[in-house]
């Protein structure tokens, strides 16, 4: 969020890690909610079990275990902060807002999802953010539970919200919002969630959705 923040300029709360936390612009931390110490823990028994790497975040800081492990380099860019290498997430569980399983084997992080959402029900949030990693957050921490809040804090109806994604952790807000944009390169399972669906990341998308369907919108386009 900060690589969009310093562009943008926002004024308004910011949401990270599928709605685990809440920040002011200047990045103070206004909610957060953190996973039962029980399902942190389960959830990383799980991510290992099935060959993943496991990450921990908590409100403040990114915990990994390994510094060249797959995709570290690149959430690191994506962040802007470094993680910190440890041995041991024990004593961070209490904290932890995210955990997230990683690898490159697709199939592996699928299944691990499904594993998570059986094992752990009611008391997480488990879905892909990439087709590599699986985000495991508070039951109340997905991107829907971020459309209820913006929608109570800036006091705008649900259905003057628009919502874009193309992953299947995008889903839940697309539920809760007015319009939802799948983008072109999301599977056709997101697609089917979403009222309409834009042009892939790779042929601006998102700079034809805000064109075509928020800035200058038609009853055709909106039925497309």
């Amino acid at each position: 969020m900060k690589m969009i923040n310093d562009a943008l300029h926002l004024d308004t709360p910011i949401a990270g890690f599928n709605g685990g936390v809440f920040t002011r612009p200047d990045w103070t931390v206004i909610s957060s909610r953190t996973l039962l110490r029980e399902a942190a823990e389960k959830a990383i028994e799980i991510i290992r079990k099935h060959q993943l790497e496991a990450w921990l975040y908590t409100a403040e800081e990114w915990y990994i275990p390994h510094p060249d492990g797959p995709h570290v380099a690149r959430e690191a860019w994506t962040v802007k902060f470094d993680a910190k290498v440890v041995e041991d997430f024990g004593p961070y569980l209490n904290e932890a807002v995210k955990i997230v399983g990683v690898s490159d084997d697709l199939a592996a992080v699928a299944a691990c999802e499904a594993d998570c959402q059986e094992a752990l029900r009611s008391s997480v949030s488990a879905a892909r953010s990439q087709p590599y990693y699986l985000d495991v957050t508070h039951p109340e921490a997905t991107k829907g539970g971020v459309v209820d809040y913006l929608s109570r804090t800036l006091q705008i109806t649900p259905e003057e919200i628009a919502t874009m994604g193309d992953m299947p952790n995008d889903v839940l807000m697309f539920r809760k919002s007015g319009l939802s944009i799948a983008m072109g390169n999301a599977s056709a399972e997101v697609q089917s969630q979403a009222d309409v669906v834009t042009a892939s990341c790779d042929e601006e998308g998102f700079a034809i959705a805000i064109d075509k369907f928020i800035l200058n919108p038609s009853p055709a386009t909106l039925q497309s």
